[in-house]
């Protein structure tokens, strides 16, 4: 199948690169003449304006946007309404808020264009090990765009099959969902970000707690110097708090058991606040998840081993770097 990707960060360079061995044909545009060319050089078709990667694509179009949410996000939008017939698809595949896909999708439908939002999770591994997808819009569109799903997906891989699922049919042992029309898509991802947000703060606060079993504060007869480290890797086999998560944190503490190379600075990208916000229209208490994303407001005015665990964990799974220092 034919695509066309726009934004070629992390992710999105990595989603085509996965496209390309599945044996589809990626179109690539960027602000970044140099990531097109990388791109180009590996077998995408390069673009060298928006309006050229138009041209080089077939009707129906299908381009998918890989850019920041926001500002970027919405002016992309605009710019390919602007350019697209009626029956192309325009996919966001960042983390847009939910009711900004609704309003996009009624503006798009004027024109006859298919808005389809999908909340993608997998961050620079998903080169390697797929990503897993939540998508919403019109579900004719998103048929459509199965083989790409597909592709991108990690499918089902060694993971034992749920008890009773056998006779159950659909994409979900696959790694991607279709959620219902817009907005359902970004709506689960933005509820699976805060719950990412809580997981973290868990490991995070277990771990400070490790730490600290060694403090002058308490009686000697039961000071522990524990190797966190160990502990981690540990807990990676057989433990019921096993995830991805915890290995990535393993991989982090084994390189750097002080994580002496992280300050403590966590950002929040937006989702656990909105998860926050739902919750509150919803009158469903998430006092786990309100208190992990509060967290990561104090971790900017005051650091502890908690916040570096946090942060170590962000840049593994997400290649995210913390600023410079609390101003930036």
């Amino acid at each position: 199948m034919q695509l066309g990707m726009i934004g070629l960060g992390r992710m999105g360079a990595n989603m085509v690169r996965r496209l390309m061995r599945g044996g589809h044909e990626c179109v690539v545009w960027d602000m970044s003449p140099e990531n097109i060319t990388k791109l180009a050089g590996e077998g995408a078709v390069g673009a060298d304006t928006l309006d050229d990667l138009i041209a080089k694509l077939n009707a129906p179009r299908a381009v998918w946007i890989m850019v920041p949410a926001g500002p970027a996000t919405e002016k992309t939008v605009d710019d390919l309404r602007a350019r697209l017939d009626s029956g192309d698809i325009i996919i966001d595949g960042g983390n847009s808020y939910f009711k900004d896909d609704v309003r996009r999708a009624h503006a798009l439908k004027e024109k006859g264009i298919n808005y389809v939002d999908v909340g993608t999770s997998g961050g620079v591994w998903g080169l390697e090990r797929g990503y897993c997808m939540m998508i919403g819009g019109p579900k004719d569109a998103a048929r459509h765009l199965d083989p790409v799903f597909k592709t991108l997906a990690p499918g089902r891989g060694e993971i034992p099959r749920t008890p009773g699922r056998e006779k159950i049919q659909g994409t979900v042992e696959d790694g991607y969902l279709y959620c219902g029309p817009s907005g359902a898509g970004h709506f689960v991802k933005m509820v699976h970000n805060g719950i990412e947000y809580g997981l973290m703060q868990a490991y995070a606060e277990g771990f400070d707690i490790f730490r600290n079993a060694n403090s002058k504060e308490l009686p000697e007869d039961i000071r522990y110097d524990l190797n966190v480290a160990d502990i981690a890797e540990v807990w990676r086999r057989g433990s019921v708090v096993a995830s991805w998560l915890l290995d990535l944190t393993a991989i982090a503490l084994v390189g750097d058991p002080e994580l002496a190379n992280y300050s403590g600075f966590v950002q929040d990208s937006g989702e656990g606040r909105w998860t926050i916000q739902a919750a509150i229209e919803e009158a469903v208490p998430a006092e786990v998840l309100s208190a992990a994303l509060y967290a990561r407001f104090r971790s900017r005015q005051e650091h502890t081993f908690a916040e570096k665990i946090l942060s170590a964990m962000r840049k593994q799974f997400g290649g995210h770097l913390e600023p410079r220092n609390k101003d930036q």
